[in-house]
């Protein structure tokens, strides 16, 4: 081909190449990925699959972009440091729609998450009557506040004194500050009545007698400490229960005085609750109700922005309704003046429609979503975009979908892709496999067994190479041949919550229930808000787990009390000494391993400590051994090879080998005890909830979708692991829509027929064999095709 007709240098950029990733558990990884193509990656949980896509990948990508903005703008940003690789070639504009569960803030809501809840407010402010003001007037995060005054204006050299006044109209509900719900405090809760102060009246944890907290009610001389409560006069019953704060001296100390009601609110209900000592949490479980407000009716707006209506549907209704019902509603609005607003509005509404999320509503609180709901929920502004040319980059966005709504799915990551965007897919489900058009499978163990590229290529390839992923694709369960019979049952009867419709049922006990139904037919309304609570009930959900840097799997599940007792035991010394959070910890990085410098709006800096080499310990602790191993030794082990470690020999500790062997039963023997719990991912976070709750002592097991993040191969594990939980005595219900998990069920329940008012009912209670054979729902359909039947 002579030079002339050769093609532009431009078009040579077909590839992304990464050369010598070395992120986490990355083993100088090279790939060269395809643009304008869905490339999935496939691996065993914790093979390093995030590791290469999100973390070297979509993270070098947001860096440089972040770079293109001035210095001012990038102090308001977060700061990302350049990823450990070599080579990072070819990357265009990365767009991330990962599973972070939206923030919980209770005034967030799908409306304020999308843009729908903002034109919305649009729209009303024009065409609502009466007429309101500015958007504003339709927000319930902005309080009505006015006020006037004199200004001082400099005006040809004399000074003027001038009167200004100005109000805003906002759309918050003066009583619950739009939250929808206000709080009170149980007063039996907080104190015996009959009694009085000097016969321990306060059951508040805390506020025993002769403690100080007590002493400063019975000693403040405002009440008498020998009367009982019941016959306080009103102004002792106020001082006591709601005095502002006082200085004044009590037992001859300056102290502030301040009424009991005040005083929790501000010491124990201003916490996070993952955050309280578990005494404290139940405490406030017990002693606080959450509430309707009366003012609002729990639609957190005024009365004039409910009163503001369109063809009689006030903005309230219009958020209270089903997104599918909201979307017909819209359409049937005709008014040029806000023409493009009412098409925006449209086609954002048909994006949740499209997208199998048309039974939410946009008054939902948007920390009540699962984390594949929230996954779709960013999604939605990327459906309609016209940018071309992105990577756009998913994690397992087949999480929280029957088997229905994948191929809907897919049908979406297909459309991005044809649009000349590069896919990139975090994935473990055969059927999101099968639409690759190149895969990258990544192992072949989990951790330092993992890290490397085991077969680049296409799906029959894929099939071929005898990797643990290509051995698996075809897995598929087969039903049981006979099922357990149950011991007892759960009754369920009349349950409402959310878009049940008085559903009666009977959980089987004793046996594997597995509850199914497509997103949003009501299986976690029927489990989480209908199985009474108190019944010996062990909920292990999606929630994310709460932790700093500084948490790891040891700190998290209580392993490291038996470890530090057992090197304190051996060496003769405290066990404060064995904790890099406490007097053993490293006094440069005090216990981090690391030291953090921050460059403003360039990105921070971690360099392992000189000290301690990132070992996280002072020198003089690391000489203490047990069975011939540092405590940071210890940390460094791998669950297995700790297991081992502990169950025999001289370092034989019975109360760290029982829940090393938990940790191994759930599939996390590859975590290292010291592993930051920050760099888990989202299946192996709910598998070391699992974990540490396995030790309950619980009768019914209640697990939300195990499966994800779960390898094929490592279903089998898990399935071994329900068995296991049944025969042990106990009762397992899962929500699942994994059709191993409802092949391998003793008992299934199906809700449906369809989403949100569409579902809610029971369409099918029986074995899975005759699901199958009925093949009478959208379920028994699925999971027939699955078996082969």
């Amino acid at each position: 081909m002579d030079a002339a007709n050769a093609a532009p240098a431009a078009d040579s950029h077909d590839l992304i190449r990464v050369h010598g990733a070395r992120e986490n558990n990355l083993k100088d990884v090279s790939v060269e990925i395809p643009k304008r193509r869905l490339t999935v990656f496939t691996g065993v949980s914790g093979s390093g699959k995030s590791s290469l896509v999100f973390d070297t990948i979509a993270a070098e990508s947001q860096r440089l972009i972040n770079e293109t903005y001035s210095a001012f703008v990038q102090g308001f940003m977060p700061s990302l440091a350049r990823p450990e690789v070599d080579v990072l070639d070819g990357l265009t504009t990365a767009i991330i729609v990962d599973q972070q569960r939206m923030g919980a803030d209770p005034r967030s809501t799908v409306g304020t998450a999308t843009d729908a809840g903002a034109m919305l407010r649009i729209l009303f402010s024009r065409l609502g009557t009466p007429h309101l003001g500015s958007p504003k007037a339709f927000s319930f995060n902005v309080a009505s506040i006015s006020g006037a005054g004199a200004v001082t204006v400099e005006r040809a050299g004399r000074q003027v004194k001038e009167r200004r006044s100005f109000s805003i109209t906002g759309g918050m509900c003066p009583r619950c500050e739009g939250r929808g719900t206000v709080t009170d405090l149980d007063l039996t809760q907080l104190y015996d009545e009959g009694k009085s102060l000097n016969e321990g009246a306060l059951t508040v944890p805390g506020y025993k007698a002769g403690g100080w907290n007590h002493r400063l009610y019975a000693e403040s001389g405002l009440m008498d400490p020998d009367k009982p409560i019941r016959s306080y006069t009103k102004r002792e019953l106020a001082d006591f229960l709601h005095r502002e704060p006082t200085r004044m001296k009590i037992a001859g100390i300056n102290m502030t005085y301040e009424g009991l009601i005040p005083r929790i609110q501000r010491s124990m209900l201003a916490k996070d609750r993952e955050g309280m000592q578990p005494h404290i949490r139940e405490f406030v479980d017990r002693a606080v109700t959450f509430t309707v407000c009366p003012d609002c009716d729990g639609t957190r707006l005024t009365e004039a922005a409910r009163s503001s209506k369109i063809a009689g549907i006030s903005i309230a209704d219009a958020c209270a309704m089903q997104i599918s019902d909201l979307a017909a509603w819209v359409r049937e609005l005709t008014e040029p003046s806000v023409a493009p607003l009412l098409d925006s509005l449209r086609g954002t509404l048909d994006s949740f429609v499209e997208i199998g999320l048309g039974y939410l509503s946009l008054d939902r609180p948007s920390g009540t979503l699962s984390g594949g709901e929230a996954q779709r929920v960013k999604m939605i502004r990327h459906l309609g975009s016209s940018l071309t040319d992105v990577t756009y980059v998913f994690d397992e966005p087949s999480v929280g979908l029957h088997p229905h709504d994948v191929r809907r799915m897919n049908g979406l990551l297909l459309r991005l892709r044809d649009k000349g965007n590069t896919v990139l897919v975090v994935e473990h489900k055969p059927e999101v496999i099968a639409i690759a058009d190149h895969v990258v499978d990544l192992g072949p163990g989990a951790g330092t067994a993992g890290g490397t590229v085991c077969y680049e290529g296409d799906l029959a390839g894929l099939r071929t190479a005898g990797t643990l992923t290509g051995r698996h694709l075809d897995d598929r369960a087969a039903l049981k041949k006979t099922v357990r019979e149950p011991t007892g049952a759960l009754e369920i009867r009349g349950a409402t919550t959310h878009n049940l419709r008085g559903v009666d049922v009977d959980i089987p006990l004793g046996v594997l229930t597995v509850i199914t139904g497509v997103a949003g037919s009501g299986k976690s309304s029927l489990v989480h808000g209908s199985i009474p609570a108190g019944e010996h009930v062990v909920s292990v959900d999606q929630a994310p787990i709460r932790g700093s840097r500084r948490s790891n799997p040891a700190t998290y599940t209580g392993l490291l009390d038996p470890i530090r007792k057992a090197f304190a035991k051996a060496n003769g010394v405290k066990p404060a000494l064995f904790s890099a959070n406490s007097e053993g910890a490293c006094p440069n990085c005090n216990g981090a391993g690391v030291v953090y410098t921050d460059l403003a709006m360039m990105a921070g800096v971690a360099t392992t400590c000189e000290e301690c080499e990132g070992r996280r310990f002072e020198a003089s602790v690391l000489r203490y051994r047990l069975g011939g191993r540092d405590i940071s030794e210890v940390l460094a082990m791998p669950v297995a090879e700790a297991a081992e470690f502990f169950g025999a020999g001289e370092a034989h500790t019975p109360a760290a080998h029982r829940i090393l062997g938990r940790l191994a039963d759930v599939g996390l023997g590859y975590l290292t005890l010291g592993q930051p719990l920050t760099t888990l991912s989202g299946g192996e976070r709910q598998r070391l909830k699992l974990a540490t709750h396995m030790a309950d002592k619980g009768g019914v097991y209640v697990l939300d979708e195990p499966t994800t993040g779960l390898h094929l191969a490592d279903v089998d594990q898990l399935l071994a692991l329900l068995d296991r939980l049944v025969e042990s005595g106990k009762s397992v219900i899962v929500v699942e829509h994994h059709q191993a998990v409802m092949a391998h069920a003793d008992w299934i329940i199906d809700l449906g027929p369809g989403a949100g008012h569409d579902g809610g009912r029971i369409v099918f209670e029986g074995t899975p064999a005759d699901l199958v054979a009925a093949r009478s729902t959208l379920t028994g359909e699925h999971l027939a095709e699955y078996v082969g039947a």
